[in-house]
């Protein structure tokens, strides 16, 4: 038997919503493992840059996103005047500051220092470029 508030309009806004969260939960995923790629992509180009396995790489890039999300924006408030004066370039700084964050936070991903960290910044910079060229997203 039909409920009262059963219309073709309630059941078509559900399935319209069902829809779109099991977009965002794939858009979701590929971006997570498309930014773990990324991760392990780097580890081959920089050298002090390394993530022991694709399950570090994961969590990383998870814990990357996230620090991305929270922390940077932070960050690059308090260091605006330093990027207008460098013209944005202190991003990667900031950048560099984020993954040597993550790295200390995530067993199985590390970095040796400071300017492996500033390379990997550049890097990962110019690998989300590309992807976001090929129309994907990536976290990191």
């Amino acid at each position: 038997m039909r409920h009262w508030m059963d219309t073709p309009e309630t059941s078509e806004y559900q399935d319209r919503s069902k829809c779109f969260v099991s977009s965002v939960v794939v858009n979701f995923l590929i971006s997570w493992l498309v930014s773990a790629v990324v991760l392990v992509l780097v580890t081959y180009v920089v050298p002090g840059f390394a993530v022991t396995s694709f399950t570090a790489a994961l969590i990383a890039a998870l814990v990357i996103g996230v620090i991305n999300a929270v922390i940077l924006p932070i960050l690059n408030l308090l260091a605006l005047p330093l990027n207008i004066v460098t013209l944005g370039l202190f991003s990667f700084v900031v950048s560099a500051v984020g993954l040597l964050i993550a790295a200390a936070l995530v067993p199985g991903f590390v970095i040796t220092g400071f300017w492996p960290a500033l390379l990997g910044a550049l890097v990962i910079a110019v690998l989300n470029a590309a992807v976001g060229l090929l129309g994907g997203r990536s976290m990191a």
